[in-house]
């Protein structure tokens, strides 16, 4: 099970990678705190101070086609903000 996905790569998240040495990403949604802080661990090499969570649930959408209306909903998801520890970085940029 791979418990890091994705990261988020935003002009928000830069931000603030750049200023408060924090980085996002989209994890599994049963994945807790220890196990996300042990995963980018591994993951990038670095050490890190805390861990932040949010649950996002999905949306309904529905949309007006010449079929009829077609409804569904958007995928559920887990995001977790990393503070990484003082000298530490993640160049998400570096295998472009």
């Amino acid at each position: 099970m791979s418990i890091l996905i994705k990261p988020i790569i935003t002009e928000k998240m830069t931000d603030a990678s750049e200023q408060f040495n924090r980085f996002g990403f989209v994890v599994d949604r049963k994945a807790n705190k220890i196990q996300i802080k042990a995963a980018v661990e591994e993951a990038y090499g670095v050490t890190v101070d805390s861990v932040r969570t949010m649950n996002y649930t999905g949306k309904t959408k529905s949309r007006f086609t010449k079929a009829g209306i077609i409804s569904g909903r958007t995928a559920h998801y887990k995001k977790a903000i990393v503070q990484l520890a003082e000298g530490d970085t993640i160049d998400f940029y570096s295998n472009i």
